[in-house]
């Protein structure tokens, strides 16, 4: 059922756009895919999703879906699509990143990852062939490969310790996912990963070991911790010129609107973000106009609309001045007001970025919104 029509390129860059199928639907790209870590995309309801937001796709996470609600819970409901009550597609991230996260609790060894769980501490082994058994039973139509995410910095030996062994990682992954079937009666795919920290000889021999296992997608991983963002960018493009040009390509954990314009200019096609939500529910709003921080006292008496030019009912209909008041009251409606907003707005970014690409003219309309985006208001 997955399948990716790379439809349109810009002549003046190297943005696409293309549509990706899967067994729950399409997904247009270039897309943004909001983060639902624990089967709930923070302060907003599905039908929100679905309706207002308007997304294709959301993610899940492996780590904390395993931990709660458990894989009984998720096998006995029929999948996170059902036990959540989404019927779009789902994409779930391996675990890889979170166990980086868990440093001082975990232990990487060959066959595997040791880590205790940050809610109680019990003790939990994560291998490459049970990160895949557990995402057959999430039942996520993409899933990821297991994969070891070094720190930013990471000398050398380390950088390439790591992405040896998440290559020999992913031959085994590869291996029990080919071995299996999907539990719900529809195909699930896997995307490798593609690691190497900011060394040069390292993403190379990295995207070039990831586009020769074939598989129908692709992601990048590792970066977006730490280092700066020209490193960012510069290895986006490395890797996307080695990764196949009919497959999609997911820039893992990117990022803020100017982080997104300027990799989708530089061929990525899939995004994902817990920025979004998270400064929502500190009062820092996106814009096409600039960065909003609602808490600021020249909004308390600021009765015009969120954003009056949003494509969400919830920005247009309500005022910074009650946004405010919310926020600054630790009112649950000020986070899911915020948040509802932000999710529009990125979903809105590449959607324009999408229509831009088709028209031939993304360069120019890129370069004038990312001066755009960075303002503060």
């Amino acid at each position: 059922m997955f399948s990716f029509d790379l439809q349109h390129t810009d002549p003046n860059s190297k943005a696409r756009a293309g549509l990706i199928q899967t067994a729950h639907g399409s997904i247009a790209t270039p897309i943004f895919m909001p983060v639902g870590t624990v089967g709930t995309v923070k302060a907003v309801h599905q039908h929100e999703l679905r309706d207002d937001i308007l997304a294709q796709i959301i993610l899940g996470n492996t780590y904390h879906l395993y931990l709660r609600p458990g894989l009984d819970v998720l096998r006995s409901a029929g999948g996170l699509h059902r036990f959540m009550g989404w019927e779009r597609p789902i994409l779930t991230d391996s675990g890889g990143y979170q166990v980086y996260s868990l440093s001082g609790t975990r232990k990487i060894a060959e066959q595997g990852v040791t880590f205790a769980s940050h809610i109680d501490g019990s003790k939990h082994v994560f291998t490459p062939e049970y990160v895949m058994d557990i995402q057959r039973v999430i039942g996520a139509d993409i899933i990821m490969a297991f994969d070891e995410c070094p720190p930013y910095p990471s000398d050398y030996q380390y950088a390439r310790n790591s992405m040896e062994l998440t290559h020999r990682w992913l031959q085994r992954c590869i291996q029990r996912f080919d071995e299996t079937q999907g539990l719900y009666g529809y195909e699930q795919t896997l995307f490798p990963i593609v690691q190497g920290s900011t060394y040069d000889d390292l993403r190379i021999a990295s995207a070039e070991t990831i586009a020769a296992a074939g598989r129908p997608g692709n992601a990048i991983g590792g970066l977006s911790v730490g280092e700066p963002e020209e490193e960012l960018y510069r290895f986006t493009e490395m890797v996307c010129d080695i990764l196949p040009k009919d497959k999609p390509r997911y820039l893992m954990g990117v990022g803020t609107p100017v982080n997104v314009l300027e990799a989708i200019a530089l061929g990525v096609d899939m995004f994902d973000c817990v920025l979004p939500t998270r400064n929502a529910r500190h009062g820092m709003l996106y814009t096409a106009e600039g960065i909003l921080n609602i808490k600021n006292n020249k909004w308390k008496d600021d009765h015009s609309p969120i954003d009056e030019n949003s494509t969400s009912p919830t920005s247009r209909y309500h005022s910074k001045a009650y946004l405010r008041h919310l926020i600054h009251s630790g009112e649950i409606l000020g986070a899911k007001i915020a948040s509802l907003h932000n999710l529009s707005f990125f979903l809105w970014l590449v959607g324009e970025a999408r229509a831009h690409i088709i028209a031939g003219d993304f360069l120019h309309w890129k370069n004038g919104m990312v001066e755009q985006l960075k303002r503060r208001i």
